[in-house]
């Protein structure tokens, strides 16, 4: 899905919530390890900084040059262009040889990956036992009772322009494949997403920047169909309660962990 994100770079940074800070901690408490941990599909490297400050260094990896160019600097992370063109052993030797990475995290990605390509590459770069990978993904937010049902009408729009992989994030991650062996402590297995709250303080700009920001949003506009007309832009300001109002909104948040089956 390499470019997918590109054109809609600035109002994807902008709307993403931030993942707290006890969940990097979580993570940290199940590796035995701390020396090294993969970031994939990285984006600005949101995940990448949070993860740093549990582990003595980050390889944050993303085939989006664009999306790089917005990622923040931090001394512990490496970011680093992965074009769909190198091969599984460019990869390996390029994060740190077999074995050899304590954490890998997928933040908001692994629903566009090819999972018989990536899934392979995450059993020979874990260390064996000890290492772990977690994915996550996210829904929402949820505001009000009145915007909450008109996102909803907004998002039935949206249906016929969303790429399948899309579904298994909207479904949150209950159905995506991942073949790994659960680390207990309740932190989700296949079939089984653990539930988390993110909370926000969200302007109505940076609301109408989330919706821009979806995949499907964009791909309708490429094919001409603006679906955040003007019309459904006022409904929304109406129901938000002006444009001027901050609200408080509740992302929900989806976690799998796992690691390698021996």
């Amino acid at each position: 899905m390499a470019g997918l994100f590109d054109k809609q770079v600035e109002d994807y940074l902008d709307a993403r919530p931030n993942y707290p800070l006890q969940w990097y901690s979580m993570l940290a408490a199940l590796t035995p390890h701390h020396a090294l941990a993969w970031d994939v599909g990285t984006g600005n490297g949101q995940a990448a900084l949070g993860v740093a400050e549990h582990y003595e260094q980050v390889i944050a990896t993303d085939i989006s040059e664009a999306q790089l160019k917005s990622a923040i600097p931090h001394s512990r992370v490496k970011y680093l262009h992965t074009p769909l063109s190198l091969s599984e052993e460019e990869i390996v030797k390029l994060i740190g040889g077999e074995g050899s990475v304590d954490l890998i995290t997928v933040a908001q990605a692994v629903h566009w990956f090819d999972l018989s390509t990536f899934y392979p590459l995450v059993n020979r770069l874990l260390k064996k036992p000890g290492g772990v990978i977690a994915v996550w993904t996210y829904k929402g937010p949820t505001v009000s009772p009145a915007v909450d049902s008109l996102t909803q009408r907004f998002f039935f729009t949206t249906l016929p322009f969303w790429n399948e992989r899309a579904q298994k994030a909207v479904e949150g991650y209950k159905t995506l494949p991942f073949p790994f062996e659960s680390v207990g402590f309740g932190m989700g297995s296949e079939g089984h997403p653990l539930s988390l709250d993110m909370e926000k303080k969200l302007s109505f700009e940076g609301f109408l920047k989330m919706l821009r920001s979806w995949s499907a949003v964009a791909t309708a506009k490429d094919k001409g169909v603006h679906l955040l007309s003007e019309e459904v832009v006022k409904e929304f300001e109406t129901a938000w309660g002006g444009r001027e109002v901050i609200a408080s909104v509740t992302y929900k948040g989806f976690m799998l962990a796992g690691k390698v089956k021996l």
